[in-house]
């Protein structure tokens, strides 16, 4: 089956590849009043990546020091983006549900900026 032949919804592995999904550690979190929704600034060591800096809106399951020294997924690679006044670098991952937006983590630490395979 070629690529043009593949049903609605399905990608390729090169696809995949272009996203760079990566382990990071939450080193800093702030409280980010300007929000819209409640929400944090986060910044996240990427390792080799860098530390980079989020807003996420996971206020309501997690409080400041729960994400601090914590392991999360971010995809790294998306061009920055401006949210209020908080320059976006990162997006971090997560699983919207009723409570709340419940953040990918790791279930054992790996380096900094390891990429998702």
């Amino acid at each position: 089956m070629s690529n043009q032949e593949q049903p609605t919804g399905l990608i390729s592995w090169a696809d995949f590849e272009k996203v760079m999904l990566c382990a990071g550690t939450v080193q800093r979190v702030e409280d980010f009043p300007e929000a819209r929704k409640p929400a944090w600034k986060l910044w996240v060591d990427f390792g080799p990546h860098g530390v980079r800096k989020t807003s996420a809106q996971v206020k309501t399951l997690y409080r400041a020091e729960d994400l601090v020294g914590r392991q999360i997924v971010g995809v790294i690679n998306f061009p920055p983006k401006q949210v209020g006044p908080v320059r976006s670098e990162f997006l971090l991952t997560g699983f919207p549900t009723e409570e709340g937006v419940v953040i990918t983590t790791l279930e054992r630490p790996v380096p900094n900026g390891t990429r998702m395979a």
